[in-house]
């Protein structure tokens, strides 16, 4: 089920808008080659909060 910035999973709703983008992002290209939904979230916030480090973003909403 790809994600899109209206209907993202409910774990990625804390993140700041710019890293959600990012974890929808990285989620969907990692279902894209069949990895299971619950490990790409997970793997998809990780890599979101680090990318929005490295840019000098929020990671968070409340940031």
């Amino acid at each position: 089920m790809p994600w899109n910035a209206e209907d993202y999973p409910a774990s990625m709703r804390h993140l700041s808008a710019a890293a959600r983008l990012k974890a929808i992002e990285i989620a969907n290209a990692l279902l894209d080659e069949g990895m299971e939904e619950g490990m790409a979230i997970r793997i998809a916030i990780a890599k979101a909060r680090e990318w929005a480090v490295r840019h000098g973003l929020p990671q968070r909403d409340d940031e």
